[in-house]
């Protein structure tokens, strides 16, 4: 079947378009109920499929590889990890005017991770760094590497370097310009000398489910791969702080110089983020970033 090329802001993803790719590849399935999920996800949208599935659907092309790798790896990946990850039961192809791959997963029970879901933070943040170390002590060999399809993660720092350097020109005089190109070319030159090793490349809050207040799942892998696996420290910034970010980094036993890039990888991040909500002007979600760009500020200051 033929499907028209579309660009990413004119595919209507909803649950209609759904129904129909279900029915027509997966007719087991055509009479459960299709419901979005909120938030729904920005690199996919998602769909409850009856009581015990959900579908996924990349939103860009930027994203739609990513549906392949995962079928590929995920299954050979789960066993070896102590947390629940993503079950993808089929993977459909282009139809019905949507122009890539998807899948069908199983539903995992859970909410999104926030401060107020969370028991123990400490706790948390010491459980997630076990399922990570668990993750790197997989067999590497012949995983996908870091490339523009998971957008370089697990790469160099110095692949963002321009987008970094042209994020403070903007901000120039709301933050301290030169302490952050001090941290970033400090994170920079903490160059990774190491074997791969499995990454996620996406650990955030809402990419970790909570149950009964403690971390019971981690989903969405599509930026994973084996390289640096420094990119999934940014977390410790952008979620953690005190006592929890110092669990994290004790249970996972991070060095000196990939501590350094993680908070490299933090900053990165913020600062994007940063420029893009001033440009907008949106000051009040500005608030977080900016709260990011301090703490790794004064990580670093502390480690010099």
């Amino acid at each position: 079947m033929s499907v028209p090329r579309k660009q990413a802001d004119e595919v209507n993803i909803n649950a209609s378009l759904v129904s129909r790719l279900i029915a027509a590849q997966f007719s087991q399935w055509a009479d459960l109920p299709v419901r979005p999920v909120k938030p729904g996800g920005w690199d996919n949208r998602t769909f409850r499929l009856g009581d015990h599935m959900t579908v996924r659907l990349p939103s860009a092309a930027r994203y739609a590889q990513q549906v392949e790798k995962e079928y590929q790896w995920l299954p050979s990946l789960a066993p070896h990890l102590p947390l629940p990850i993503p079950v993808l039961l089929a993977m459909g192809v282009p139809a019905e005017g949507y122009p890539w791959h998807w899948s069908v997963c199983r539903w995992l029970d859970g909410e999104n991770a926030t401060i107020k879901s969370i028991v123990d933070l400490r706790q948390f943040a010491t459980t997630l760094a076990q399922f990570l170390a668990a993750l790197q002590k997989i067999d590497f060999v012949g995983g996908p590497l870091p490339g523009p399809r998971n957008f370089f993660r697990g790469g160099p720092l110095a692949i963002y370097d321009k987008e970094v350097r042209q994020a403070v020109a903007v901000l120039d005089g709301k933050i301290d310009s030169d302490a952050v190109i001090a941290a970033w070319e400090a994170a920079e030159a903490a160059v990774w000398r190491g074997f791969p090793v499995w990454f996620h490349g996406d650990v955030g809050a809402g990419n970790l489910l909570v149950g009964d207040g403690r971390l019971s799942a981690v989903i969405d892998f599509g930026c994973f791969g084996v390289g640096d696996p420094a990119c999934d420290l940014s977390i410790a910034w952008t979620f953690f702080e005190g006592e929890s970010r110092e669990a994290f980094r004790a249970a996972l036993r991070v060095d000196n110089a990939t501590w350094a890039r993680g908070r490299g990888w933090a900053l990165w991040k913020a600062l994007i983020g940063l420029a893009k909500l001033l440009d907008i002007n949106l000051p009040k979600e500005a608030r977080k970033p900016r709260e990011i760009i301090d703490d790794v500020l004064a990580d670093w200051k502390h480690a010099a």
